[in-house]
């Protein structure tokens, strides 16, 4: 397996579970979530607020699955910046609202899972 291989492997997976995660029908299982949540995950959120582990199920657990209009995320991208740890960066839309995204998706014996997500509020222009 060459690098780029690798590279290539480490970034399809987070995307995978980046976009479990924007999946309402996951969001709403505690259990899903957990399954995709480093244990010493942690979240600056859009709205400024600061989230672990046992926080964001609260939040997540909490979402209409049967929104109308889910989130979507655009431009997402990775890179592998040391094995068994990759950064994302994309753009959702939700409610008119742009938020730009990052995240760090870290690989154990459990398979790849969130570490840290940022959510930054986007201008319009």
């Amino acid at each position: 397996m060459t690098g780029s291989d690798e590279e290539e492997r480490a970034v399809q997976a987070a995307i995978e579970g980046e976009l479990r995660l924007l999946d309402p029908a996951v969001r709403a299982s505690p259990e899903a979530v957990t399954r995709l949540l480093d244990p010493e995950f942690t979240e600056f959120g859009a709205s400024g607020r600061r989230y672990d582990r046992a926080s964001i199920l609260a939040v997540t657990s909490a979402v209409d699955e049967d929104a109308p209009d889910p989130t979507v995320a655009t431009g997402m991208s990775g890179v592998l910046l040391a094995p068994g740890l990759v950064h994302l960066t994309y753009t959702t839309q939700a409610d008119g609202r742009p938020v730009r995204r990052s995240s760090l998706w870290r690989c154990s014996d459990r398979g790849w899972r969130l570490y840290f997500h940022q959510g930054t509020p986007a201008g319009t222009s």
